[in-house]
Protein backbone atom coordinates (compact mmCIF):
# COMPACT_ATOMS: atom_id res chain seq x y z
CA UNK A 1 0.00 0.00 0.00
CA UNK A 2 1.22 3.52 -0.80
CA UNK A 3 0.30 5.97 1.94
CA UNK A 4 -0.63 9.64 1.57
CA UNK A 5 -1.33 10.91 5.06
CA UNK A 6 -3.74 8.48 6.68
CA UNK A 7 -5.04 7.29 3.29
CA UNK A 8 -3.40 4.38 1.48
CA UNK A 9 -3.92 3.79 -2.22
CA UNK A 10 -4.68 0.09 -2.83
CA UNK A 11 -1.76 -1.63 -4.52
CA UNK A 12 -2.39 -3.60 -7.67
CA UNK A 13 -5.53 -4.94 -9.28
CA UNK A 14 -6.22 -7.17 -6.29
CA UNK A 15 -8.16 -4.27 -4.76
CA UNK A 16 -10.78 -4.85 -7.46
CA UNK A 17 -11.18 -8.56 -6.81
CA UNK A 18 -14.86 -8.20 -5.88
CA UNK A 19 -15.54 -6.69 -9.30
CA UNK A 20 -14.00 -9.39 -11.47
CA UNK A 21 -12.96 -13.04 -11.28
CA UNK A 22 -10.03 -12.26 -13.56
CA UNK A 23 -8.36 -9.92 -11.08
CA UNK A 24 -6.04 -12.35 -9.30
CA UNK A 25 -4.33 -13.34 -12.54
CA UNK A 26 -4.27 -9.74 -13.74
CA UNK A 27 -2.75 -8.68 -10.43
CA UNK A 28 0.01 -11.27 -10.69
CA UNK A 29 0.83 -10.06 -14.20
CA UNK A 30 0.87 -6.36 -13.29
CA UNK A 31 3.07 -6.90 -10.26
CA UNK A 32 5.62 -8.70 -12.45
CA UNK A 33 5.59 -6.05 -15.16
CA UNK A 34 5.46 -2.88 -13.04
CA UNK A 35 7.44 -2.37 -9.86
CA UNK A 36 6.53 0.82 -7.98
CA UNK A 37 9.91 0.75 -6.25
CA UNK A 38 11.88 1.33 -9.47
CA UNK A 39 12.73 4.97 -10.15
CA UNK A 40 10.80 6.56 -12.99
CA UNK A 41 8.19 3.83 -13.34
CA UNK A 42 5.36 5.51 -11.43
CA UNK A 43 5.94 9.16 -12.33
CA UNK A 44 2.82 9.39 -14.51
CA UNK A 45 0.01 11.63 -13.30
CA UNK A 46 -2.08 8.50 -12.84
CA UNK A 47 0.20 7.41 -9.99
CA UNK A 48 -1.04 10.09 -7.63
CA UNK A 49 -4.03 10.64 -5.38
CA UNK A 50 -5.83 12.77 -7.96
CA UNK A 51 -4.93 10.36 -10.74
CA UNK A 52 -6.23 7.39 -8.78
CA UNK A 53 -9.49 9.20 -7.95
CA UNK A 54 -9.92 10.12 -11.62
CA UNK A 55 -9.50 6.49 -12.70
CA UNK A 56 -11.97 5.25 -10.08
CA UNK A 57 -14.56 7.80 -11.18
CA UNK A 58 -14.00 6.75 -14.79
CA UNK A 59 -14.55 3.10 -13.85
CA UNK A 60 -17.77 4.08 -12.08
CA UNK A 61 -18.99 5.99 -15.13
CA UNK A 62 -18.47 2.91 -17.31
CA UNK A 63 -20.51 0.80 -14.90
CA UNK A 64 -23.28 3.39 -15.02
CA UNK A 65 -23.28 3.36 -18.83
CA UNK A 66 -23.50 -0.44 -18.68
CA UNK A 67 -26.43 -0.14 -16.23
CA UNK A 68 -24.52 -2.21 -13.66
CA UNK A 69 -25.56 0.10 -10.85
CA UNK A 70 -25.25 -2.54 -8.13
CA UNK A 71 -21.46 -2.53 -8.50
CA UNK A 72 -21.00 1.18 -7.77
CA UNK A 73 -20.67 0.79 -3.97
CA UNK A 74 -17.74 -1.61 -4.47
CA UNK A 75 -16.05 0.90 -6.77
CA UNK A 76 -16.54 4.05 -4.71
CA UNK A 77 -15.54 2.41 -1.44
CA UNK A 78 -11.95 2.56 -2.69
CA UNK A 79 -11.92 6.37 -2.50
CA UNK A 80 -14.45 7.12 0.24
CA UNK A 81 -11.76 6.72 2.95
CA UNK A 82 -9.78 9.48 1.22
CA UNK A 83 -12.59 12.00 1.70
CA UNK A 84 -13.12 10.79 5.24
CA UNK A 85 -9.45 11.38 6.01
CA UNK A 86 -9.68 14.87 4.46
CA UNK A 87 -12.93 15.65 6.32
CA UNK A 88 -14.44 16.48 2.93
CA UNK A 89 -18.02 15.94 4.04
CA UNK A 90 -19.47 17.78 1.05
CA UNK A 91 -17.85 15.31 -1.34
CA UNK A 92 -18.81 12.39 0.89
CA UNK A 93 -22.43 13.50 0.92
CA UNK A 94 -22.41 13.92 -2.86
CA UNK A 95 -20.97 10.44 -3.47
CA UNK A 96 -23.36 8.72 -1.08
CA UNK A 97 -26.30 10.55 -2.65
CA UNK A 98 -25.07 9.64 -6.13
CA UNK A 99 -24.77 5.97 -5.16
CA UNK A 100 -28.28 6.06 -3.69
CA UNK A 101 -29.71 7.67 -6.83
CA UNK A 102 -28.12 5.04 -9.07
CA UNK A 103 -29.24 2.13 -6.89
CA UNK A 104 -32.82 3.41 -7.11
CA UNK A 105 -32.69 2.57 -10.81
CA UNK A 106 -32.44 -1.14 -9.99
CA UNK A 107 -35.82 -2.79 -10.12
CA UNK A 108 -36.63 -5.05 -7.16
CA UNK A 109 -35.83 -8.65 -8.14
CA UNK A 110 -38.82 -10.80 -9.07
CA UNK A 111 -38.02 -14.43 -8.29
CA UNK A 112 -39.90 -17.69 -8.35
CA UNK A 113 -39.33 -21.44 -8.16
CA UNK A 114 -38.60 -22.29 -11.80
CA UNK A 115 -37.98 -26.02 -11.42
CA UNK A 116 -39.97 -28.50 -9.37
CA UNK A 117 -36.67 -29.83 -8.05
CA UNK A 118 -35.46 -26.40 -6.89
CA UNK A 119 -35.62 -25.44 -3.25
CA UNK A 120 -34.78 -21.80 -3.94
CA UNK A 121 -36.22 -18.96 -6.07
CA UNK A 122 -34.50 -17.79 -9.26
CA UNK A 123 -34.78 -14.33 -10.88
CA UNK A 124 -37.45 -14.47 -13.57
CA UNK A 125 -36.27 -13.92 -17.15
CA UNK A 126 -37.64 -10.65 -18.45
CA UNK A 127 -38.54 -9.27 -15.03
CA UNK A 128 -35.56 -6.90 -15.31
CA UNK A 129 -35.48 -5.01 -18.61
CA UNK A 130 -31.71 -4.55 -18.61
CA UNK A 131 -29.78 -6.60 -21.17
CA UNK A 132 -26.06 -6.92 -20.47
CA UNK A 133 -25.04 -8.55 -23.73
CA UNK A 134 -25.66 -11.30 -26.25
CA UNK A 135 -23.25 -14.20 -26.67
CA UNK A 136 -22.23 -16.30 -29.66
CA UNK A 137 -19.89 -19.22 -30.17
CA UNK A 138 -17.66 -18.87 -33.23
CA UNK A 139 -15.67 -21.84 -34.55
CA UNK A 140 -12.85 -21.50 -37.11
CA UNK A 141 -12.05 -24.30 -39.54
CA UNK A 142 -9.46 -24.31 -42.32
CA UNK A 143 -5.73 -23.73 -42.74
CA UNK A 144 -6.39 -20.23 -44.08
CA UNK A 145 -7.18 -19.12 -40.53
CA UNK A 146 -3.65 -19.94 -39.40
CA UNK A 147 -3.44 -20.32 -35.61
CA UNK A 148 -7.22 -19.95 -35.34
CA UNK A 149 -7.81 -23.19 -37.23
CA UNK A 150 -9.77 -25.59 -35.02
CA UNK A 151 -10.24 -22.99 -32.28
CA UNK A 152 -13.54 -21.71 -30.94
CA UNK A 153 -14.37 -18.52 -29.08
CA UNK A 154 -17.31 -16.98 -27.26
CA UNK A 155 -18.06 -13.47 -28.51
CA UNK A 156 -19.85 -10.91 -26.39
CA UNK A 157 -21.97 -8.61 -28.54
CA UNK A 158 -24.08 -5.54 -27.69
CA UNK A 159 -27.54 -6.18 -26.29
CA UNK A 160 -30.06 -7.85 -28.59
CA UNK A 161 -27.60 -8.58 -31.41
CA UNK A 162 -29.14 -10.95 -33.93
CA UNK A 163 -27.38 -14.06 -35.23
CA UNK A 164 -27.69 -12.73 -38.78
CA UNK A 165 -25.92 -9.49 -37.79
CA UNK A 166 -22.79 -11.08 -36.35
CA UNK A 167 -22.74 -13.70 -39.13
CA UNK A 168 -22.83 -11.00 -41.80
CA UNK A 169 -20.16 -8.94 -40.05
CA UNK A 170 -17.68 -11.78 -39.48
CA UNK A 171 -18.22 -13.25 -42.93
CA UNK A 172 -17.52 -9.85 -44.47
CA UNK A 173 -14.50 -9.26 -42.23
CA UNK A 174 -12.76 -12.52 -43.14
CA UNK A 175 -13.89 -12.45 -46.77
CA UNK A 176 -12.08 -9.12 -47.14
CA UNK A 177 -8.87 -10.69 -45.84
CA UNK A 178 -9.06 -14.22 -47.20
CA UNK A 179 -11.09 -13.72 -50.36
CA UNK A 180 -14.85 -13.74 -50.78
CA UNK A 181 -14.92 -17.14 -52.49
CA UNK A 182 -12.79 -18.71 -49.76
CA UNK A 183 -15.08 -18.05 -46.78
CA UNK A 184 -18.25 -19.94 -45.93
CA UNK A 185 -20.54 -19.90 -42.90
CA UNK A 186 -21.81 -23.22 -41.53
CA UNK A 187 -25.52 -22.72 -40.92
CA UNK A 188 -26.16 -25.38 -38.25
CA UNK A 189 -24.81 -26.12 -34.76
CA UNK A 190 -23.86 -29.76 -35.40
CA UNK A 191 -20.38 -31.01 -34.55
CA UNK A 192 -18.01 -30.22 -37.41
CA UNK A 193 -15.93 -32.96 -39.02
CA UNK A 194 -12.98 -31.15 -40.69
CA UNK A 195 -12.42 -34.17 -42.95
CA UNK A 196 -15.72 -33.44 -44.70
CA UNK A 197 -14.86 -29.82 -45.43
CA UNK A 198 -13.20 -28.38 -48.50
CA UNK A 199 -9.54 -28.02 -47.41
CA UNK A 200 -9.11 -24.93 -49.59
CA UNK A 201 -11.84 -22.97 -47.86
CA UNK A 202 -12.18 -21.20 -44.51
CA UNK A 203 -15.32 -22.06 -42.54
CA UNK A 204 -17.03 -20.10 -39.77
CA UNK A 205 -19.60 -21.74 -37.53
CA UNK A 206 -21.59 -19.18 -35.54
CA UNK A 207 -24.05 -20.29 -32.86
CA UNK A 208 -26.13 -18.36 -30.36
CA UNK A 209 -25.25 -19.39 -26.80
CA UNK A 210 -26.71 -18.56 -23.40
CA UNK A 211 -24.99 -18.13 -20.02
CA UNK A 212 -25.03 -21.45 -18.22
CA UNK A 213 -25.24 -21.70 -14.43
CA UNK A 214 -25.04 -24.87 -12.38
CA UNK A 215 -27.69 -25.42 -9.71
CA UNK A 216 -25.33 -24.30 -6.93
CA UNK A 217 -24.53 -21.14 -8.90
CA UNK A 218 -28.20 -20.28 -9.41
CA UNK A 219 -28.71 -20.68 -5.68
CA UNK A 220 -26.00 -18.08 -4.97
CA UNK A 221 -26.99 -15.62 -7.70
CA UNK A 222 -30.17 -14.03 -6.48
CA UNK A 223 -30.35 -10.96 -8.73
CA UNK A 224 -30.60 -10.30 -12.46
CA UNK A 225 -27.11 -8.77 -12.57
CA UNK A 226 -25.54 -11.65 -10.66
CA UNK A 227 -27.00 -14.07 -13.21
CA UNK A 228 -25.34 -12.08 -16.00
CA UNK A 229 -21.97 -11.21 -14.47
CA UNK A 230 -18.75 -13.17 -13.99
CA UNK A 231 -19.75 -15.58 -16.75
CA UNK A 232 -17.46 -18.25 -18.15
CA UNK A 233 -19.87 -21.09 -18.91
CA UNK A 234 -22.19 -20.99 -21.92
CA UNK A 235 -24.50 -23.54 -23.50
CA UNK A 236 -26.37 -24.29 -26.69
CA UNK A 237 -28.59 -27.17 -27.77
CA UNK A 238 -28.66 -29.14 -31.00
CA UNK A 239 -31.82 -31.16 -31.80
CA UNK A 240 -31.36 -34.47 -33.62
CA UNK A 241 -32.93 -37.84 -34.32
CA UNK A 242 -31.24 -41.19 -34.74
CA UNK A 243 -32.09 -41.27 -38.44
CA UNK A 244 -29.99 -38.15 -39.01
CA UNK A 245 -32.74 -35.55 -39.21
CA UNK A 246 -32.82 -32.48 -36.97
CA UNK A 247 -36.48 -32.89 -36.01
CA UNK A 248 -38.86 -35.81 -35.75
CA UNK A 249 -41.73 -37.23 -33.74
CA UNK A 250 -41.79 -36.54 -29.99
CA UNK A 251 -40.76 -40.10 -29.18
CA UNK A 252 -37.75 -39.80 -31.51
CA UNK A 253 -36.61 -36.27 -30.65
CA UNK A 254 -33.23 -36.10 -28.91
CA UNK A 255 -31.19 -33.05 -27.96
CA UNK A 256 -27.46 -32.58 -27.53
CA UNK A 257 -26.51 -29.93 -24.98
CA UNK A 258 -23.03 -28.47 -25.22
CA UNK A 259 -21.52 -26.47 -22.34
CA UNK A 260 -18.50 -24.31 -23.14
CA UNK A 261 -15.97 -22.96 -20.65
CA UNK A 262 -13.97 -19.85 -21.54
CA UNK A 263 -10.43 -18.98 -20.49
CA UNK A 264 -11.59 -15.96 -18.48
CA UNK A 265 -14.97 -14.63 -17.40
CA UNK A 266 -17.12 -11.94 -18.98
CA UNK A 267 -17.13 -8.99 -18.80
CA UNK A 268 -13.51 -8.76 -19.91
CA UNK A 269 -11.21 -6.29 -21.65
CA UNK A 270 -11.69 -8.26 -24.86
CA UNK A 271 -15.02 -8.96 -26.50
CA UNK A 272 -14.12 -12.55 -27.29
CA UNK A 273 -12.65 -15.27 -25.11
CA UNK A 274 -11.11 -18.58 -26.12
CA UNK A 275 -12.99 -21.76 -25.26
CA UNK A 276 -10.76 -24.03 -23.19
CA UNK A 277 -13.21 -26.85 -22.42
CA UNK A 278 -16.46 -28.28 -23.71
CA UNK A 279 -18.81 -30.88 -22.29
CA UNK A 280 -21.66 -32.57 -24.13
CA UNK A 281 -24.66 -34.44 -22.76
CA UNK A 282 -27.47 -36.10 -24.68
CA UNK A 283 -31.06 -35.65 -23.57
CA UNK A 284 -33.50 -38.47 -24.24
CA UNK A 285 -36.92 -37.71 -25.80
CA UNK A 286 -38.66 -37.62 -22.41
CA UNK A 287 -35.95 -35.30 -21.04
CA UNK A 288 -36.50 -33.03 -24.04
CA UNK A 289 -40.23 -33.05 -23.24
CA UNK A 290 -39.52 -32.18 -19.60
CA UNK A 291 -37.42 -29.19 -20.67
CA UNK A 292 -40.19 -28.07 -23.02
CA UNK A 293 -42.83 -28.12 -20.26
CA UNK A 294 -40.43 -26.38 -17.85
CA UNK A 295 -39.80 -23.65 -20.42
CA UNK A 296 -43.52 -23.08 -20.90
CA UNK A 297 -43.98 -22.95 -17.12
CA UNK A 298 -41.23 -20.32 -16.79
CA UNK A 299 -42.88 -18.21 -19.49
CA UNK A 300 -46.22 -18.38 -17.69
CA UNK A 301 -44.60 -17.58 -14.34
CA UNK A 302 -42.84 -14.54 -15.80
CA UNK A 303 -46.02 -13.12 -17.34
CA UNK A 304 -47.95 -13.71 -14.11
CA UNK A 305 -45.47 -11.59 -12.15
CA UNK A 306 -45.23 -8.92 -14.86
CA UNK A 307 -47.37 -5.76 -14.84
CA UNK A 308 -50.89 -6.52 -16.12
CA UNK A 309 -50.93 -6.77 -19.91
CA UNK A 310 -53.85 -8.65 -21.44
CA UNK A 311 -52.33 -8.93 -24.93
CA UNK A 312 -49.01 -10.28 -23.70
CA UNK A 313 -50.75 -12.68 -21.33
CA UNK A 314 -52.93 -14.02 -24.12
CA UNK A 315 -49.94 -14.44 -26.45
CA UNK A 316 -48.06 -16.46 -23.84
CA UNK A 317 -51.14 -18.53 -23.03
CA UNK A 318 -51.72 -19.29 -26.70
CA UNK A 319 -48.09 -20.30 -27.12
CA UNK A 320 -48.13 -22.54 -24.06
CA UNK A 321 -51.54 -24.18 -24.41
CA UNK A 322 -52.07 -24.04 -28.15
CA UNK A 323 -50.88 -26.95 -30.28
CA UNK A 324 -49.22 -27.31 -33.63
CA UNK A 325 -49.05 -30.54 -35.64
CA UNK A 326 -48.40 -33.41 -33.21
CA UNK A 327 -46.77 -31.03 -30.73
CA UNK A 328 -48.07 -29.50 -27.51
CA UNK A 329 -48.66 -30.37 -23.87
CA UNK A 330 -51.54 -32.75 -24.61
CA UNK A 331 -49.53 -34.70 -27.17
CA UNK A 332 -46.52 -34.81 -24.83
CA UNK A 333 -48.71 -36.29 -22.09
CA UNK A 334 -50.15 -38.88 -24.50
CA UNK A 335 -46.73 -39.98 -25.74
CA UNK A 336 -44.85 -40.19 -22.44
CA UNK A 337 -47.49 -40.66 -19.73
CA UNK A 338 -50.18 -42.82 -21.33
CA UNK A 339 -48.59 -46.17 -20.43
CA UNK A 340 -47.13 -45.67 -16.98
CA UNK A 341 -46.21 -48.32 -14.47
CA UNK A 342 -47.27 -46.97 -11.07
CA UNK A 343 -46.46 -48.00 -7.52
CA UNK A 344 -48.88 -48.63 -4.69
CA UNK A 345 -49.22 -44.85 -4.15
CA UNK A 346 -50.20 -44.29 -7.77
CA UNK A 347 -46.94 -42.59 -8.71
CA UNK A 348 -44.86 -43.56 -11.77
CA UNK A 349 -42.05 -45.99 -11.02
CA UNK A 350 -39.90 -44.40 -13.70
CA UNK A 351 -38.14 -41.31 -12.30
CA UNK A 352 -38.32 -39.34 -15.54
CA UNK A 353 -42.02 -40.06 -15.96
CA UNK A 354 -42.60 -38.94 -12.39
CA UNK A 355 -40.61 -35.76 -12.99
CA UNK A 356 -42.66 -35.06 -16.12
CA UNK A 357 -45.84 -35.67 -14.11
CA UNK A 358 -44.72 -33.13 -11.51
CA UNK A 359 -43.81 -30.66 -14.25
CA UNK A 360 -47.30 -31.02 -15.70
CA UNK A 361 -48.78 -30.47 -12.25
CA UNK A 362 -46.90 -27.18 -11.93
CA UNK A 363 -47.69 -26.27 -15.53
CA UNK A 364 -51.45 -26.77 -15.16
CA UNK A 365 -51.44 -24.70 -11.95
CA UNK A 366 -49.71 -21.83 -13.78
CA UNK A 367 -52.17 -22.17 -16.69
CA UNK A 368 -55.07 -21.94 -14.26
CA UNK A 369 -53.56 -18.85 -12.62
CA UNK A 370 -52.95 -17.25 -16.01
CA UNK A 371 -56.51 -17.90 -17.17
CA UNK A 372 -57.86 -16.42 -13.94
CA UNK A 373 -55.71 -13.32 -14.40
CA UNK A 374 -56.81 -13.04 -18.02
CA UNK A 375 -60.45 -13.16 -16.94
CA UNK A 376 -59.83 -10.17 -14.69
CA UNK A 377 -58.18 -8.18 -17.49
CA UNK A 378 -60.44 -8.78 -20.47
CA UNK A 379 -63.50 -6.78 -21.39
CA UNK A 380 -66.98 -7.99 -22.25
CA UNK A 381 -66.04 -8.28 -25.94
CA UNK A 382 -63.50 -11.03 -25.16
CA UNK A 383 -65.66 -13.22 -22.94
CA UNK A 384 -66.10 -15.82 -25.68
CA UNK A 385 -62.32 -15.99 -26.10
CA UNK A 386 -61.91 -16.72 -22.40
CA UNK A 387 -64.45 -19.57 -22.55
Amino acid sequence: MRSFGEYSIPKGAVAFEELSENILEESATSDDVISPDNDGVCESAHFSIDGFVHLIEKVASFYEKSQMFELLPNVYKLILPLYEERNDFTRLAHLHQHIADQLKKVEPPVSAILDVADAFPTPLPGSDKRCFGTYFRVGFYGYRFGDLNGEEFVYKEPAITKLSEISHRLEGFYAERLGKTNVEVIKDSNDVDPRRLNPEKAYLQITYVEPYLEVWERRKRGTHLQCNYKLRHFSYATPFTKDGKAHGELKDQFKRRTVLTTQYSFPYLKTRLRVIAREQTTLSPIEVAIEDIQKKTRELTAVLFAPPDAKMLQMVLQGCIGTTVNVGPVQIAKVFLSNMSVDERGKPRDKLQNKLRLCFKDFTKKCSDALAKNEQLIGADQTDYQV
